[in-house]
């Protein structure tokens, strides 16, 4: 019963024909306090969400602020791990919600941050797979957001250490990965070969230009990429809507960069 539960799950976070995704991570809050683009939460999401977004990703207390109760529907990821940036290691994640308050709220699936390479990465995988074993018994899909992060980590986009990363996430039971693009297709497509679970890239901080960060989505789905999971380069853009729209030209209608940016952020298209 769980396996069909699951499955039913992740065609609300997931395009059922690509097989792929375009997750907008709004999580921020928590980590950064109150930053541009996410002080009226319920006006963003309806932005993501009629840009065609697959599913926005939230910690439990704003899932109340962002909900519309009308327009496109959206799915809805529950965030589960948290710090901040005030603390005294932004790096060490801890478990600030479980599965069973996630169901309660109306999530189709959770998510759980872990940094390997952190002081705390001992503490943290122990998390994700304590999460993984609840998510299997209620039939809740898990996205893992993995990343090489921490003292012992030189280059978090280096292809070893992202391949590592992704690698852990699938080990430990996640149904979906989230970790770094390591800068070209080429490298991208030795951590999909890798990980037998998809992977999504991150979005990571805001690029100079969105030529720049349409790039990076359209060689990771080249590279056999599952999508995309990027927050700052969509709800901190001056037309998030539009944004989301060429996203989601890049993943699911295969659309290069060019295309894209020509058929959803031209002048006059809403």
């Amino acid at each position: 019963m769980t396996e069909i539960g699951k499955k039913i799950r992740i065609d609300r976070i997931m395009n059922r024909e690509t097989r792929r995704t375009v997750i907008i991570p709004m999580d921020h809050g928590l980590t950064l306090g109150p930053i541009q683009g996410l002080e009226d939460m319920r006006s963003i999401v309806n932005q993501v969400a009629e840009g065609g977004a697959n599913a926005v990703l939230l910690h439990k207390g704003i899932i109340r602020a962002g909900y519309r109760g009308y327009g496109r529907d959206i799915g809805l990821i529950m965030h589960l791990s948290g710090s901040t940036v005030l603390g005294p290691d932004p790096n060490d994640k801890v478990l600030v919600a479980d599965v069973i308050e996630a169901i309660k709220l109306g999530a189709d699936a959770v998510s759980v941050h872990i940094n390997v390479g952190s002081k705390t990465e001992p503490a943290q995988l122990k998390v994700l797979g304590a999460v993984a074993k609840a998510c299997e018994e209620w039939g809740m899909p898990l996205l893992a957001m993995v990343y090489p992060r921490g003292e012992r980590i030189k280059n978090p986009y280096d292809v070893e250490a992202v391949k590592h990363a992704a690698r852990v996430g699938a080990e430990l039971g996640a149904d979906i990965v989230k970790t770094n693009f390591t800068g070209s297709e080429e490298t991208f497509r030795e951590v999909i070969k890798g990980c037998p679970v998809p992977v999504v890239m991150a979005g990571g901080p805001k690029t100079e230009t969105e030529e720049e960060f349409c790039q990076m989505v359209y060689e990771s789905i080249r590279a056999g990429g599952a999508g995309a999971a990027t927050g700052r380069n969509v709800f901190q853009h001056k037309h998030p809507a539009k944004m989301v729209r060429v996203l989601c030209g890049i993943v699911h209608e295969g659309l290069d960069v060019k295309s894209a940016l020509a058929k959803y952020m031209r002048k006059g298209q809403k």
